[in-house]
Formats: C-alpha cells, structure tokens, sequence
C-alpha cells in the first residue's frame, strides 16, 4: 500500500511540474503572453472552436495554436520517446549508460537524411526528410538485427558488435554523398542534425504522433519482462519468458522510438542516456516506476532544455540540441570525476 502511496505523490508532483512548465513554454518567447490570456485562449477554443479564439485574442491565438503548442507537442513527443527507448534499451543491456544509438537508427537516419537532400525532395516537399529518416533508421536497425541474429542466441554482444560495424559504414556512405552535394545541401544537413524544434508544424506531428503513443504503451506493459532479463538469460527463461522474443519486440519498441523521434525533432543526444540513468538513480531499478518516469522527465528536461534556447540569447535562439549534448556532457564529466574519486568504472 504504501509503494503505491509513494508512487501516486511523485505521479502528483511530476504532472504539476510539467503542468507549470507548459504553461511557462506557452508563455515565454519574443513576445511575451500571460499564462492567464493563455487559460483564457484555450477556453475559448474548448467552447467555440478556433474562430472564437481567433476573434477573441487574435495575436496570441497565432502565436499559441500555430507557433507554440505544435513547438511544444514536439518536445513531449521527441522527449518522452527518447527517454522511454533508453531506458528499454539500458534494461535490454543491462547498462546503465547504454543509448539508443547502438542499435545504429542514428546512423540509418542521418544516412536517410542526406538521400532526402542530395536528391532534392527535401525541397519540394519538408515532409520528404522526416519520411527518409525514419525509413533510413528503420532499415538500418532491421538490418543489424538481420545481420546479429544469424547467431542462434542473438547475444548483446553480437548486436553491438553489428551495430557499431554498420554505423561505421552509413557514416562513410554519408560522407561520400556529402562530398558531392551543393553548398546549400550540406548547410541543409548541418543544421538538420543539429536536432530542434523549431518551424514544427501540426502536420509533422500527425503519423509520429499516434506511432509513438501505440509503441509507448506496449513498451510500459513490458516492464516484468525487463525484470526478468535483469536476472539473466538463464534465469528469465527458467521463469517462463521467451528470451528471444521478448529481446526482439524490445529491440523494435526502442527502434521505433527512436526513429519517430528522429522524425519530430532531428537528432537530439544524451536524452536517451542521461535521463533513464538519473531517474533509476533516484526511482530504483523496477521497470514499473522507471520506464512512465523516465518518459515524463524525458518530456519535462526537453521541455527545459528548448526553453532555455529561446531564453539564453533572445531574440535568437540556440538549437535545443546544443543544449542538451552541453548539459549531457558536463552531467558525464562529472559522472567520470565521482567515479574516479570513488577508484572504479561501474
């Protein structure tokens, strides 16, 4: 009884302070909103539809519904995916600082990317670059489980192994089409993989959105299975749990994850690693309380994080990936720092 307490007072406290965050990141910006004139919006497009917002409050309805939320709908679903599929992925590897990134979908959407750029239909139509992300992230992690599982058992070990083989490759590939594109192409590129949020519009949200919903709850109904593979392959498998299978549809949840993620936001590090690592930290390792916190911090930080960019250097903005691999790499450096204090590497 008193598990399920604790658990409902942190669910309170986390759903107020994304609450307040939301209503900040609506709020902040060039153009300053109050929260209340926000509140205010949002009744009169419950009650009268869009029209009677627009009618009512003209520049803060643009500013909100078109610029904003759908701004703010990214980060909740780029931030939430991310962290759910690194901490699927820390559970399937039993490490703590694994990432999505070893099952190569960064490598197969960034190669995804510059297939939509150097051919130009990045240009003819801004829904062709995440398409060829997410396809390129897809079949690059199919094809490294492909590759793994010739290997009877499908070991950790062999996926990795693959993983980083295959990465090397599409990063060599990706090069090689670099090499020949136009100057405008490669900027294309650079600021694509710089990850952000910003120039989101409701009709990239729409076919990740309702993917990564479907695969979020499948992935929260795994969360034994991944208890089981922390006990071990041996043991999980005297407990009644087909490991090959269950590896399988985790790999693919984490995959999917990842790669509509990637279709949201572009590549946006250390979400994946940092934010499952701190919440087990402070959650313990059941996957019952670690996967639904591990999304919902993912959300809150990203949400921090962007807003941070629009703040630091107003009225210009940093990409929301900057900021999160700056504020990765310094949680790491110290990371290292207490490690060697302590005189070891676990």
């Amino acid at each position: 009884m008193s598990f399920y307490r604790f658990t409902s007072v942190q669910i309170l406290c986390s759903a107020l302070l994304f609450i307040g965050l939301f209503l900040l990141y609506l709020s902040l910006g060039a153009i300053y909103i109050p929260i209340l004139d926000i509140l205010d919006l949002f009744k009169a497009y419950l009650v009268g539809g869009s029209e009677l917002a627009l009618k009512e409050q003209p520049l803060a309805s643009a500013i909100v519904l078109h610029i904003r939320l759908p701004r703010a709908c990214a980060a909740i679903l780029a931030g939430g995916a991310l962290a759910l599929a690194g901490a699927c992925t820390q559970g399937l590897f039993k490490n703590p600082l694994a990432s999505p990134d070893v099952l190569g979908v960064s490598s197969g959407s960034s190669f995804g990317a510059v297939l939509a750029i150097v051919t130009g239909l990045a240009v003819l139509d801004p829904m062709w670059l995440p398409i060829f992300t997410t396809a390129g992230a897809l079949a690059a992690a199919g094809l490294i489980y492909l590759l793994a599982s010739r290997h009877s058992s499908t070991q950790i070990l062999f996926l990795i192994l693959t993983g980083l083989a295959l990465s090397s490759l599409l990063g060599g590939a990706r090069m090689g089409l670099l090499l020949m594109a136009q100057q405008y192409e490669m900027s294309q590129f650079v600021f694509w993989a710089m990850g952000g949020l910003d120039g989101r519009i409701w009709s990239q949200l729409m076919w990740p959105a309702p993917v990564i919903a479907v695969v979020s709850v499948l992935l929260l109904r795994e969360s034994r299975s991944l208890n089981l593979l922390a006990l071990g392959e041996e043991s999980a498998h005297g407990l009644g749990l087909n490991v090959k299978k269950t590896r399988f549809k985790l790999l693919l949840y984490a995959t999917l994850l990842t790669a509509m993620s990637i279709a949201v936001a572009g590549p946006i590090g250390f979400i994946g690693l940092m934010v499952p690592h701190l919440v087990r930290l402070i959650m313990g390792p059941a996957h019952e309380k670690l996967l639904p916190f591990s999304a919902i911090f993912g959300v809150i930080f990203l949400l921090m994080c962007d807003l941070l960019g629009r703040w630091i250097i107003a009225p210009n903005e940093l990409k929301v990936g900057i900021i999160t691999s700056f504020i990765g790499g310094c949680y790491f450096i110290g990371l290292i720092i207490r490690f060697q204090r302590k005189g070891n590497l676990a």
